[in-house]
Parts: structure tokens; sequence; C-alpha cells
């Protein structure tokens, strides 16, 4: 007896799939390239021996670490999207999340971007508003890092209070003129709103306007999302973000075990590296050559050596490279050949 139940066509790949798999893929591995291009001969040979060096067992946990702090910021962003309406699915920001930190090795801040562009095909998100929500986060950031500098000095003691001090005090040596500046955009702001609130209704009479205002009114919506959220969101962005913080450290002490010399180490111990860390993730892009040597420094208050120090700070540095990289590549292929959302 036959069977003619009809059969679910067979979906041919078309030709735009294989077109966008490659582009996507050599965009991949462009950014693979020029951000190994950075990397000195002397930088290479530091990585690969600390990689020979380590316990294999805990630089997976450290990986595992990152990918789920990229998961949980992922998770955060998502709740600014409930009051404008489009909330994007978890595995889509998960992705957009990812390229933007394979992004942000080959160019600065050229994530934030990237991420907007992959919810804009995936789920046709407007652009300015997602943009509005990463600057609305980006701020919050701010805010919440100045807390954690503000315990840092509060917690440590000796060495590491003097260092922190120090570095700040260099950082913000220019304050005074920033303050000026800041001040002298503040008023051009002002002045741009209101010029632009009085011409408004003249200036919509012309296309080109109304495509700026539209721009303006999404990424406004955007910025201020997250005053938006109600309570039940509002704890959860919160509790999202200390967990974020908590996982940062957490990386840090399971580094640690990674080496018997560090094994010893704590939570404190991980705490300090992480804001020494961070400094030299301010300094230089990505942290490169400046981010294995503020461990370094951490590691020497606590009587660690300079080889195992070093070590410890390119094995924590690459392994957060190589899960971005990784992961990045991946949702880069997955958005090639993935259909827009209806």
């Amino acid at each position: 007896m036959q069977n003619n139940a009809p059969t679910a066509p067979k979906r041919r790949i078309a030709l735009s799939d294989v077109v966008k798999f490659v582009v996507f893929f050599g965009i991949g591995l462009f950014f693979i390239y020029w951000f190994l291009l950075k990397l000195s001969t002397e930088q290479r040979e530091a990585i690969w021996q600390s990689f020979l060096d380590a316990n294999w067992w805990w630089v997976a946990a450290v990986v595992a670490e990152t990918a789920l702090s990229h998961y949980v910021r992922a998770l955060r962003w998502r709740l600014l999207f409930k009051p404008l309406g489009s909330v994007p699915s978890r595995s889509n920001t998960f992705g957009s999340v990812a390229v933007a930190y394979l992004s942000n090795l080959a160019f600065p801040r050229l994530g934030e971007v990237t991420r907007c562009a992959t919810l804009k095909t995936s789920e046709n998100i407007p652009l300015e508003k997602s943009l509005g929500t990463v600057v609305t986060e980006r701020l919050f950031d701010v805010l919440a890092f100045a807390l954690v500098l503000l315990l840092g000095l509060l917690v440590m003691f000796g060495k590491a209070k003097d260092w922190l001090y120090d570095a700040l005090s260099e950082k913000f040596a220019t304050l005074p003129r920033l303050w000026v500046v800041a001040l002298a955009a503040i008023a051009i702001g002002i002045g741009v709103i209101l010029t632009y609130r009085h011409f408004r209704t003249r200036w919509l009479k012309h296309r080109i306007f109304k495509k700026i205002d539209s721009l303006i009114t999404g990424a406004w919506e955007g910025l201020r999302s997250i005053f938006r959220l109600n309570r039940r969101d509002l704890l959860l962005f919160i509790v999202y973000s200390v967990f974020l913080y908590a996982l940062y450290i957490l990386g840090g002490w399971l580094i640690f075990r990674a080496f018997a010399e560090t094994s010893r180490l704590g939570l404190r111990a991980a705490f300090v590296m992480y804001i020494f860390g961070s400094v030299g993730m301010m300094i230089s892009q990505g942290g490169l050559g400046a981010y294995p040597v503020l461990v370094w420094q951490a590691l020497d208050i606590y009587g660690i050596g300079e080889t195992t120090g070093l070590a410890c700070g390119w094995l924590f540095w690459a392994s957060q490279q190589a899960t971005a990289i990784v992961l990045g590549l991946a949702y880069l292929l997955y958005f090639a050949l993935k259909k827009r959302k209806p």
C-alpha cells in the first residue's frame, strides 16, 4: 500500500545563503587575523608558555565562566527592550553580545554598533532604539564600576590601595579640563535641544528631517528604557548586574586554581586583580599588553613572582579573548544563515 501523504519539500540552499556564509565567515577570520597581528612575538610566546604551565580543567572553567557572563549581560540587556514593546529572543540577544565582543577585538566600541545591527537583521528591531538601550546600559556600567572602585579603596590595604590611588590620580589628572569640556558639551546640547524643539514643526515638512526626528525619537525611547521598567524587571536588572560583577571576580579565583603557586589565593585577591585588570582594559584596547602586566602587579602584592604572575595574567586574558572569538565567530555564521524574523 503506497503512502500518498504529502512530504515536506526539501529546503534548497540558496545562493544568497552561500554568499552570506562566506561574507560573515570572512569577517570573522578578519577579526581573528587583526587581533593576532597586534600581538608581538614575545607576547605570543608568553601566552603559549602560560598554556603549557596551567591546569587545563581550571582554564576550561574560566572559559565557561566567561561565556556565562556574556549570557547574563545579554539577559540584562534584553530587559531594556520590554518597555519598547519589542523583546528579542534570548538566543539572538546572546548572539548579538557575542558578536559585539568579537568586533571589539578589532576596533574599540565597534561592538556596540554591531550588536544593534545583528538585532536589526535577526529581530527587525530599529537600530536607533537598540543604540539607546546600549547607551543606557553603558551609563549604568560606568556608575556600577565607580561603586566597585570606591569599594576597592575601602577594602584594599597597603600596596594595593596605594597603587589604585596613584593609578586613578594619574588617570584623572586632567579632570578640571574634563569638567570644562563636559560643561561646554552640556551647554551645546541644551542649545541644540531648545533649537530643535522650537523649529521641529517647521522642519518636519522635509523628508530628511522626518528621518532624523525618527532616529532621535527612537534613540530617546531606548535611552530612557531603564526608567520605564516595572518593579520586578528593575530588581531583576540589578540582580543580573550584581551577578555579572560576581562572575568577573569568580573568574580570577578560578584562574588562580590553574597554577600551583596561586592556588592559595582567595576571593579578596581575585577582587584586587579584577580592579587592576579593569584599569588595564581602560589603558589599552581590550587590555592588550597592559592587562597581564597589571595582573602580575596585583599578584605581586600577595608574594607571587613575576613569571607566575605574568603567566596567570596572559592565560586569564587569552582565555577571555578566545571565548569571545569562538562564540563571536559561531554566531556570525548563525546570523548569516538565519532567516530574518517576520
